[in-house]
């Protein structure tokens, strides 16, 4: 669990039900303006570009689940009436490697759109070959291409491939299938990074969570913080989404889900400010990590990517180092899209980190190792159904074994 995120727990302090800060605008600093051309429609934007908090009417609420409330909506316990038995306590917990047989199983079950109109095909496509032509690689290329891997990406694994048979390293369509798996894997494993390479030494790990209008961002993170809470960190949410207040909401049932405490300001205020306001809540209680989920956003619009831009200065000049990581979330199901929403998002804020969510409803999981190909960012989950436990962190070699396995995963 968190493989890419290693570091010891925290001490956290007592939660409060309800706190209330009041910062003067003297306090935040100036992170500049917007431009005039950019400004958004209403209410996508405030206009002011300075952080302010609300003046005496607003509150910054600060929302802890309750300690002895249900954690998992995936536990339930037994409905045992006066005459029954309450099932027998065992002891016997499953091992590791069960464990992770049963996550693999999951996600080959997963992939199985993916690999149905990919590694299917291709086998099809060697069926009762005995050589490597041209006419079987000018039909690998169209499978390739057709399960999003992108033309670069497909370009560049045939052109190594032919070098290969011109090299007579490959000789027949298995050894030129298991060359492909290799290099695929190449590209997963060449962007892989930890997270230990920009942990602060003291203080909160904060992440920046960004994307568009549905891709599962909000309850992405719902799911990200309680696999931090499983692996002994102190978690604080931010509810940075002030432009919807279905997400504000949403994020507190989160919070409440998996006992977690999430600083919220109400809908409309500047996003800025409840960031602000989070870090200086969080500072002095020794939280571990900090997840700050910002407002939906074409990646088209000018000056929505420039708010971005302002939010992290923000952080930065509030604690210095933040955000540790900028984390995009992608829908696997949109393909192309997801590489056009990479790059613009990238040139805006400097990516750190991706998620691929509703990788189980998409037949283009392809998408990863051409994401991965292009720009060189590590792929940190990926999400494969709806439970708690189905957002799974990204090992490239089991996500490769997955798609190239040969059995049905019931």
């Amino acid at each position: 669990m968190l493989g890419w995120f290693k570091r010891k727990s925290g001490k956290k302090a007592a939660p409060e039900r309800e706190i209330q800060t009041d910062v003067t605008p003297e306090e935040i600093p100036d992170t500049g303006e917007l431009g005039a051309e950019d400004t958004p429609e209403a209410p996508e934007l405030t206009p002011e570009d300075t952080p302010k908090t609300p003046e005496v009417s607003d509150e910054v609420i600060l929302e802890t689940a309750e300690t002895d409330s249900e954690t998992d909506a995936s536990s339930e316990e037994p409905d045992l009436t006066d005459d029954s038995e309450a099932p027998p306590v065992t002891e016997d917990k499953p091992s590791e490697a069960k464990k992770k047989k049963g996550f693999f199983a999951r996600l080959t079950k997963g992939l199985s759109k993916t690999r149905d109109s990919f590694i299917k095909r291709v086998d099809s496509v060697f069926l009762g070959k005995r050589v490597i032509d041209d006419d079987l690689l000018d039909e690998l290329e169209e499978i390739l291409i057709t399960a999003d891997l992108g033309v670069g990406t497909t370009q560049d694994l045939l052109d190594e491939a032919r070098m290969q048979v011109s090299r007579k390293e490959l000789k027949d369509p298995q050894a030129l299938k298991e060359a492909i798996k290799k290099k695929m894997l190449h590209y997963l494993l060449s962007s892989d990074r930890p997270a230990e390479m920009v942990l602060p030494e003291s203080g909160p790990f904060v992440i920046m969570v960004l994307g568009v209008n549905g891709v599962g961002k909000t309850t992405t993170i719902g799911k990200m913080a309680h696999k931090f809470k499983l692996s002994g960190q102190s978690v604080l949410l931010v509810a940075a989404d002030t432009f919807r207040a279905a997400a504000i909401e949403q994020l507190q049932i989160w919070g409440e889900r998996i006992g977690v405490d999430v600083v919220a300001q109400k809908s409309g205020v500047d996003p800025s400010s409840v960031i602000y306001d989070a870090i200086d809540y969080a500072k002095p209680r020794g939280f571990d990590v900090i997840i700050v989920d910002t407002a939906g956003r074409l990646h088209t619009k000018v000056n929505l990517m420039e708010e971005l831009k302002k939010i992290k200065r923000v952080m930065e000049k509030k604690l210095p180092g933040a955000p540790h990581e900028t984390m995009l979330i992608l829908d696997a199901t949109t393909g192309q899209n997801a590489v056009s929403q990479t790059r613009l998002f990238n040139e805006a804020v400097e990516l750190t980190g991706l998620t691929l969510t509703k990788l189980d409803g998409t037949a283009k999981g392809g998408i990863v190792v051409n994401i991965c190909h292009e720009f060189n960012i590590p792929i940190r989950f990926i999400g494969i159904g709806e439970k708690m436990d189905d957002l799974r962190d990204f090992d490239p070699q089991e996500f490769m074994e997955a798609l190239f396995s040969e059995g049905a995963v019931e």
